[in-house]
C-alpha cells in the first residue's frame, strides 16, 4: 500500500490465537456517529482526528491491506506464493463467531487457523483505538498476521508463549520494515503509542510463563516486539 497521508503513524497452537490483552480499557460501544466531548484519548495526541468508527474502519483496512502487501513481498522474495488471509471479521459479543468448536471470546482479537480468519471485538478495538491511538490498530492486526504466517510456514512451539512473543517480533518486523521501505510514516508520538499499547497486553502478574493462555509480561512482550521493528525478521528466530 503506498503511504497513507492521513495516516498518523504519518499510523493456536490452540484452536484460537488471540493477542492476550486483559488490561485494556473497558469497551465502549461504537456508532458511526463522531465521539461526544470527554471520549477523546487522554494524550498528547488530540491533533490526531483518531476517534470516530469510520476513522478506526479506514485504518484497520489500511492495516490488513499493508501486512499482506508486506508478507507477500517477503514471501515472493523467498520464491514462495502466498495466500492472504481469508477474511478480517468484526465481533461484538463472546460466541458471535467461533473458531471450530471454539466460541471466540469477548475483548479480543484471534486468529483462527481453522476457517483462516482474523477477528476483532470491535468495541472493544475502538475503545483501545480511543484511548491509545491508531498505531495500536497497527500492531493489534499486524500481531494476528504475524499468527496467520506462523500457520503457513507451519510454525509450532511447544510453549503458547513463545508462539505469541515470536508474533509480536514479526509484528514489530512488519512495521519497522514498512517505515524503513517508506511504506508507512511515523507521526511524533507513534513509537510511544506502541509501547503504550504493548503495555496495555501484557500477562497480569504473577502469571505462569508456562500457563496455556501465557503470552508474555510487558517488558518480553515489548522487547520481542521492538527487536523485530529493529532488527527486522532475522530477530524473530524463522528458521
Amino acid at each position: 500500500m503506498p503511504a497513507r497521508p492521513r495516516w498518523t503513524i504519518a499510523l493456536i497452537a490452540a484452536a484460537v490465537l488471540t493477542l492476550g490483552c486483559g488490561a485494556l480499557p473497558e469497551p465502549a460501544t461504537p456508532d458511526d456517529s463522531a465521539p461526544q466531548p470527554g471520549s477523546a484519548p487522554t494524550t498528547a495526541r488530540e491533533s490526531d482526528g483518531a476517534m470516530t468508527v469510520d476513522e478506526f474502519r479506514d485504518d484497520a483496512e489500511g492495516a490488513v491491506i499493508q501486512a499482506e502487501t508486506y508478507w507477500s513481498g517477503v514471501f515472493k522474495a523467498s520464491g514462495v506464493g502466498f495466500t492472504p488471509v481469508r477474511t478480517v471479521t468484526p465481533y461484538r459479543d463472546s460466541g458471535d463467531l467461533a473458531c471450530g468448536r471454539e466460541p471466540i471470546p469477548a475483548d479480543n482479537a484471534v486468529y483462527c487457523p481453522a476457517g483462516d480468519f482474523i477477528a476483532y471485538d470491535a468495541d472493544w478495538a475502538v475503545a483501545a483505538f480511543r484511548k491509545i491511538g491508531d498505531a495500536f490498530v497497527y500492531y493489534l492486526l499486524g500481531h494476528e498476521y504475524a499468527h496467520a504466517v506462523q500457520a503457513r510456514l507451519g510454525i509450532e512451539h511447544r510453549y503458547g508463549i513463545d508462539h505469541e512473543l515470536q508474533a509480536d517480533c514479526m509484528a514489530g518486523a512488519y512495521l519497522g520494515d514498512s517505515v524503513r521501505s517508506d511504506q508507512l510514516r511515523l507521526a511524533d508520538g507513534d513509537l510511544q503509542e506502541f509501547r503504550r499499547g504493548l503495555l496495555s497486553v501484557g500477562d497480569p502478574e504473577g502469571q505462569p510463563w508456562f500457563a496455556p493462555e501465557s503470552h508474555g509480561t510487558v517488558a518480553q512482550r515489548t522487547d520481542a516486539f521492538f527487536a523485530g521493528y529493529d532488527k527486522s525478521l532475522n530477530a524473530c528466530d524463522l528458521s
